[in-house]
């Protein structure tokens, strides 16, 4: 589907010189002389590599539309993660830099959405949030005030976010997977 650049948004899956291709960030310029445009910083999703193009803002751009399956995680091994198709049972794996630093809060049976590309897996959608035991939390320090402090807690998977002071070690919390940040505490 063709789009006009100026119609180009953060987050747009985009087909430019044979490639795939997911922008990240958008400018649109108005010069004082000449025509205006759009200097849009794009990311490779095939390879990671990373551009810069400016599109004059009449100029034409193909917008690509991606084909998202229901999967559910299954184990990891090493570098790789194993997924199953839940409509027809079939497994893949995929290299685990294709979640980036979400794959840490990957958990057994997770549901997941994965997005795909000519049957090709390009990017994998977890749920927004997920819950996480903390196995290790800094004491309270005597006089902070519960509004505006936090302090470092690390989680079962490793991973180290900020809770608030009366958060301890033991307790379930919710976590935003993409931030990385405690959300609430779990119910």
């Amino acid at each position: 589907m063709k789009i006009n650049a100026v119609e180009i948004r953060p987050g747009n899956i985009l087909e430019y010189e044979g490639g795939i291709w997911k922008t990240v960030k958008i400018q649109h310029t108005q010069p004082g002389k000449g025509g205006a445009y759009m200097q849009v910083e794009m990311k490779n999703l095939i390879d990671g590599r990373k551009t810069n193009v400016r599109f004059r803002s009449a100029e034409s751009v193909e917008k690509v539309r991606l084909d998202t399956v229901d999967f559910q995680y299954l184990f990891r091994e090493g570098d790789t993660l194993t997924f199953m198709d839940k409509n027809t049972y079939e497994q893949i794996t995929l290299d685990a830099d294709i979640l980036g630093d979400a794959a840490a809060f990957l958990q057994d049976g997770m549901d997941v959405v994965m997005e795909l590309w000519e049957e090709r897996p390009i990017s994998v959608q977890l749920p927004d949030t997920i819950e996480a035991m903390i196995v290790e939390a800094d004491a309270v320090v005597k006089g902070q005030t519960a509004s505006s402090s936090y302090k470092p807690a690390i989680l079962e998977n490793g991973v180290r976010v900020m809770v608030p002071p009366h958060i301890g070690a033991g307790t379930r919390i919710v976590v935003d997977v993409y931030e990385q940040a405690y959300v609430r505490r779990a119910d």
